[in-house]
């Protein structure tokens, strides 16, 4: 930081943390906002749906109503005449006579296939329409849950992240004061051993009363800076720790919020999402599959539609609603580091006393992240086999109707589409308990990866901060107290840059040609097979 900087009060630094944390806390409350309105517009969209349906039904059957008593009337009338009675007898008709009676077997025929029309619209579609919408309902409560649980979780890191700055900026002050009581034990030392100087060489002109005293003046001072030297020391160790626990943390918060804006609020939406597009497909199919089988002339007016449900994208319209409602749902500004009165350490610490510190609490990060990870992937392989199962479920190709418009030579009246069929009773109930038991699991198992991936993510972000200042302080350590080397240690040096290293069963074995000719071979047991150079160079140097 240059030293031109404007130096940044507490109060300051305090308001602009609450402001940033204040507009997150406002985007995650219009995010909600958001999901519930698509959700209520899903809704809205599912009730007019059934209300056309069921409005079309009755007019169907209605239709089929009429054109039953319009084909019995001239039936009738068919067989009260004459020419009925003799061309029957006789079985050559007029072309003409042939003609209206295929007319009217066309219109018996089509009364049945609106009767069966009606039917379906009734006991298919408006049901499914229906389970649509539970599902919404539904999966928006469960999907606002997590989202609950997500939001928690931010407010949490920011609080403490809010903690360790303020415990940091404690720090600090407190690391300020001492110093500035130092330089002035320091100063009023300096001008005490120049005036004990001048008073010391009239001593030894006039006399030598004096000496004692001012001996025991300076033992005074002497010990009022070593106190103070030994308290600035203490706070600058404590500033320091604080101070990587502030960036650690500001990385692990960073990296979550990161993670939430660009993964977890898709996630969220999917949630909110599944099987929405599919069901309403399956159901808009079912219409399909039935105008289809009635009328083929509709073919070019229905090839609209079908395009059009074709065309239905669970991802586009995720992009499309995110796109339109941009400002709540692009990730925040990344949380900058806040120095404290001009303190102008920016990074993570590595130097003594905290070295050794941080280097064992990176291995238990490795040593954590990869437990994590083996747990995390299992979790994520279930997930996405459970997915599967879901979408086999939602996307059974059980649209298909035409078989309730096939007609035989006996006039039985027209029997219920639904019957022993998909959507009979027992195969709804048992298909209905299959998707929520399977929907339960389903969520049960995200859970449960969104903690593992969240815990992940952070101890990763701190994980890579510590392996990267790590790395930094071993080399300028290595750089600044490296010796002229002799040739043996420059042998050494050509030896770490060209062994061979091999690993068998946690065990790695450098094998190198020693000076003299002789084979040598260095055997170290190591817990993970991942070698630093960095910590295996003072080993190597130590036991050669």
């Amino acid at each position: 930081m240059s030293s031109h900087a404007k130096v940044k009060k507490d109060k300051e630094i305090i308001a602009e943390y609450e402001t940033q944390v204040k507009e997150i806390r406002n985007q995650l409350v219009e995010q909600f906002r958001c999901l519930e309105q698509q959700s209520e517009s899903r809704l809205q969209l599912l009730q007019d749906l059934q209300d056309f349906f069921r409005r079309k039904a009755e007019l169907q059957l209605e239709y089929s109503r009429g054109l039953d008593k319009l084909a019995e009337r001239y039936s009738a009338k068919i067989r009260t005449s004459r020419e009925h009675h003799h061309f029957k007898k006789d079985q050559n008709l007029l072309s003409t006579v042939n003609c209206w009676y295929l007319v009217l077997e066309q219109t018996r025929r089509e009364s049945r296939d609106h009767a069966t029309l009606s039917d379906i619209y009734n006991n298919n579609v408006i049901v499914r329409l229906a389970h649509v919408g539970e599902d919404v309902i539904r999966l928006f409560k469960k999907s606002k849950d997590i989202g609950v649980q997500m939001h928690e979780e931010l407010v949490k890191v920011t609080n403490e992240l809010y903690t360790v700055m303020k415990t940091y900026h404690m720090y600090h002050t407190e690391s300020i004061s001492a110093e500035s009581k130092l330089k002035e034990a320091e100063k009023q030392e300096e001008k005490h051993s120049g005036k004990a100087n001048d008073i010391g060489s009239s001593l030894l002109r006039y006399g030598h009363d004096e000496r004692p005293q001012r001996r025991s003046s300076v033992k005074k001072m002497e010990k009022m800076k070593e106190k103070r030297q030994a308290k600035y020391s203490e706070n600058k160790l404590k500033c320091t720790k604080a101070r990587n626990d502030y960036l650690l943390n500001l990385a692990a918060t960073n990296a979550l919020v990161a993670k939430y804006y660009i993964h977890d609020v898709s996630d969220m939406i999917d949630c909110c999402d599944l099987g929405f597009h599919a069901s309403l497909a399956r159901t808009l199919r079912t219409y399909l599959s039935a105008e289809y089988s009635l009328e083929t002339s509709r073919h070019e007016g229905l090839d609209l539609l079908e395009g059009s449900v074709d065309a239905m994208d669970n991802r586009g319209d995720k992009l499309k609603c995110m796109d339109t409602h941009s400002q709540i749902f692009c990730p925040p500004a990344r949380f900058d580091y806040q120095p404290h009165m001009g303190d102008e350490v920016c990074q993570v610490s590595a130097q003594q006393p905290v070295q050794t510190e941080l280097l064992m609490r990176f291995h238990q990060l490795q040593s954590r992240l990869a437990t994590l990870r083996i747990e995390n992937e299992e979790v994520r392989k279930t997930l996405d086999a459970t997915m599967q199962t879901l979408q086999d479920m939602l996307t059974v190709e059980d649209f298909d109707v035409s078989e309730a418009f096939s007609h035989s030579q006996s006039t039985e009246s027209v029997k219920s589409a639904s019957s022993d069929s998909y959507m009979s009773k027992a195969n709804i109930v048992k298909r209905r308990a299959n998707q929520h038991e399977t929907e339960g699991f389903y969520f049960t198992k995200y859970k449960e990866f969104l903690n593992g991936s969240n815990l992940i993510i952070k101890l990763q972000a701190k994980h890579d901060l510590l392996k990267q200042t790590l790395g930094e302080g071993e080399r300028a350590d290595y750089g600044t107290t490296r010796t002229p080397a002799s040739l043996y240690q420059r042998w050494l040096r050509a030896v770490f840059d060209t062994s061979i290293c091999m690993v068998f069963s946690s065990k790695v074995y450098f094998e190198f040609q020693a000076p003299r000719s002789k084979s040598t071979t260095l055997k170290m047991h190591l817990r993970e097979e991942r070698i630093l150079w960095w910590m295996i160079r003072p080993i190597m140097t130590s036991t050669l």
